[in-house]
């Protein structure tokens, strides 16, 4: 049962107006099924988008943000509790403690860094939480391309589609999760 889930995105918006939209709709189902947001703390982006979503529809989102980027992400004011921390490595395993899966939307390096992160830590078995990736309007489909020329080459120990899960919409992570009865 998935109670809180992380999710990992930009601090900007992006150009494809689906980005802000699916970030949207996912928050309104978050909340529509009691699923707290942990989040990065932000209001700006996809980051904001998705913090203001739940609140809006009545859900619970805990903000996670380093004191660096207080200004730099515009920290929300808005959110049921905000956790300021030292620094991006505390956030990350502050994140990851908050909760019970992640989901990651399309955002940039620090978006990327957070999802290779979990994908390392699931593979060392520091955790075994699911990690899925939307890939609004294929936004991933390069990455995804580029994680099974890894596999094919032989860097990887294992099949990576056991530790990301990917979704082309907000409806498939839920039907991913609801069917895995975590």
């Amino acid at each position: 049962m998935v109670n809180s889930l992380a999710v990992f995105c930009g601090s900007k918006t992006g150009a494809n107006p689906l980005f802000i939209s699916d970030t949207k709709a996912l928050g309104q189902m978050m909340a529509a099924r009691n699923i707290k947001l942990v989040y990065g703390g932000g209001s700006v982006g996809l980051m904001g988008a998705i913090a203001d979503s739940v609140m809006e529809n009545g859900g619970e989102v805990i903000g996670v943000i380093p004191e660096l980027l207080l200004a730099w992400e515009q920290d929300h004011k808005n959110i049921t509790e905000l956790k300021v921390v030292p620094d991006m490595h505390v956030r990350k395993r502050m994140m990851y403690e908050l909760c019970d899966a992640a989901v990651i939307l399309p955002g940039g390096n620090g978006t990327l860094d957070e999802l290779f992160e979990m994908l390392t830590w699931n593979t060392l078995k520091i955790h075994s939480k699911k990690i899925l990736l939307l890939n609004s309007a294929g936004y991933y489909n390069h990455l995804i391309a580029h994680i099974n020329t890894m596999q094919q080459a032989g860097f990887l120990y294992d099949h990576w589609q056991e530790r990301l899960i990917i979704c082309d919409s907000p409806e498939a992570i839920f039907a991913f999760l609801d069917a895995d009865k975590m």
